[in-house]
């Protein structure tokens, strides 16, 4: 199985972690369908291309939304805790329904973060870590997956904010920010927002100066 994240340096949103199970010889059948690192894919086709992952695949999604993950981060005080955490969230579901030897994940941190969050069933698992893991085809997969549960989500956040809450950390992000503080209050950035990053206190700044 591969697993990858999504949502980790996008202020809004939540951080969404994915596993896919690739049983042998459909590592060939995955990549005719176009499947590759999400980052190399635009959004309408990641969504294409996650609904033949998820009906064909055993998969898992393990998605936590902004106010989840805020407290869960103010427990961590570290991302890559954090991230293990979910990832390891991912293999054990996947290994409920499969029996599978080897998971395959990005490099976000020590090894042990993940190996360590591991329950009984996934301590036997072979974990291999390593840079630019999206080259492997079921991570690559896992990394479609975890980007379109991302963008389904964005999107319904957006909707309960009643404005675009857009991507990433750029200064359209920040406006963004500033725009739903002055609406609600900086208490709402907590729902919609991962609170620990510097674009928060940008925010809260430009929020204050603009009233």
């Amino acid at each position: 199985m591969g697993t990858d994240e999504s949502g980790k340096g996008d202020y809004f949103g939540p951080l969404v972690a994915a596993g896919v199970y690739v049983p042998d010889g459909q590592e060939e059948v995955l990549r005719e369908y176009g499947v590759r690192d999400s980052k190399r894919v635009s959004d309408n086709r990641v969504r294409e291309l996650a609904e033949v992952v998820t009906q064909g695949y055993p998969h898992s999604i393990v998605a936590i939304g902004p106010e989840k993950y805020n407290e869960l981060y103010s427990k961590f005080r570290n991302l890559n805790r954090l991230l293990a955490w979910a990832h390891s969230r991912v293999i054990e579901n996947i290994l409920q329904e499969v029996p599978c030897t080897l998971a395959i994940t990005d490099q976000f941190g020590d090894k042990l973060f993940v190996q360590n969050a591991l329950m009984k069933r996934g301590r036997s698992i072979e974990l291999i870590q390593k840079p630019k893991a999206e080259a492997d085809i079921a991570v690559a997969a896992a990394s479609i997956l975890a980007r379109s549960e991302f963008l389904r989500r964005l999107s319904l956040l957006s909707k309960e904010a009643g404005m675009e809450l857009p991507k990433g950390a750029s200064s359209m992000v920040e406006e963004a920010g500033v725009a739903l503080v002055r609406r609600y209050g900086s208490q709402v950035l907590a729902k919609f927002a991962k609170t620990h990053f510097k674009t928060t206190g940008r925010v809260l700044a430009s929020a204050q100066t603009s009233e």
